[in-house]
């Protein structure tokens, strides 16, 4: 299972698009799973993850199926002027949790959720969609030392490969944007 995060995108409002250089990602992405048989695609609802691998779908004639799971992470509902220090104080204790927010042990039990699901499923050869928070509490919750600061050396868009085999879970990253 490939795990994709989105293109560059305007802003991070559900509603937030593609920029100019996110398209272009979009289009380096669908050349990068030209070879790649792909047989279920699963995406955030936001618009921007949709964009981002939207052309894959249409040239496999696959529909992007989408998993309200796979949205970002909220920090927190109100206007949080640190955010950055706050974001790094959730990977340091991952059941702080801001006014309104989802602690990082909630997002990371949503977006592993949906990982074993496909694992349990018959299911070959997924990709899901998401966005930088989620993505790196699911790497998080495979590889301990992933933290703060790898979630910063996170790129737009980023891949990484995940296969369960024996009870066994590997990760490689197959892409840096």
């Amino acid at each position: 299972m490939e795990k994709i995060r989105h293109c560059e995108a305007e802003g991070q409002s559900s509603h937030a698009q593609l920029t100019e250089k996110g398209v272009g990602q979009a289009a380096e992405l669908a050349g990068f799973f030209g070879d790649m048989v792909i047989n279920h695609i699963i995406s955030s609802p936001y618009l921007r993850a949709i964009q981002s691998i939207e052309r894959v779908a249409e040239r496999e004639d696959i529909d992007i199926v989408v998993d309200d799971r796979l949205a970002e992470r909220i920090l927190s509902t109100e206007v949080l002027p640190d955010w950055l220090e706050k974001l790094k104080a959730t990977f340091d204790d991952i059941d702080l949790k801001f006014d309104r927010g989802e602690s990082s042990r909630e997002a990371m039990h949503r977006i592993v959720s949906v990982v074993e699901d496909i694992f349990k499923s018959d299911s070959d050869n997924t990709l899901l969609v998401t966005h930088g928070n989620l993505m790196s509490l699911l790497l998080m919750n495979y590889l301990p030392d992933f933290g703060f600061e790898q979630w910063k050396s996170l790129s737009n868009p980023d891949v990484f490969l995940l296969k369960s085999a024996n009870g066994e879970i590997t990760i490689d990253r197959l892409w840096v944007g």
